[in-house]
């Protein structure tokens, strides 16, 4: 397992300082709210840190993991959000249900990414029980809300650089 014994969520808040004036969209699953939570509140520390006003993100639920990609591409097309962070959780059942949901959660986010063109943080936890999610949204293995943060801000940042 890549995180094993590790915990990848820590940052250098330098990288980050000019991202006062972003945009972001927060969508975020019903399901496994306890999780998901979590997982806010880690993506939130982060766009605080960083020095992103409450005012310029836009925190939208939808029922679960497979409406996710929807709720990003709605937020990613008003002009004003300049990135989103799709947050859920799907924890292994038994049957393929799992299989499904994860696959449609995965494929339709990268694809409203490629389509609107703007930067999508995946945060979507596919674990074999509720513990490994636990432990991946604020437990011994950090919090991926924080991570997909940073990498949706990564984005935006190269996509402005880029597109100057």
């Amino acid at each position: 397992m890549a995180t094993s014994l590790k915990n990848l969520s820590s940052f250098d808040k330098s990288n980050f300082t000019n991202c006062a004036d972003f945009n972001v969209g927060i969508v975020v699953s019903e399901w496994n709210r306890e999780i998901t939570e979590n997982l806010l509140k880690g993506a939130l520390e982060v766009f605080q840190m960083v020095g992103i006003p409450a005012s310029q993100l836009s925190i939208e639920w939808v029922p679960g993991a497979f409406e996710l990609p929807l709720g990003a591409q709605l937020l990613c097309q008003n002009p004003k959000i300049d990135g989103v962070v799709a947050i859920g959780v799907v924890i292994q059942g038994e049957t393929k249900h799992f299989d499904f949901v994860c696959q449609g959660a995965t494929n339709g986010i990268m694809q409203v990414m490629l389509t609107e063109n703007k930067p999508i943080g995946f945060c979507v936890l596919t674990d074999n029980n509720i513990q490994q999610s636990k432990d991946r949204s604020g437990g011994i293995h950090g919090n991926k809300g924080i991570e997909a943060a940073v990498a949706c801000l990564d984005m935006i940042k190269m996509k402005k650089k880029l597109m100057l």
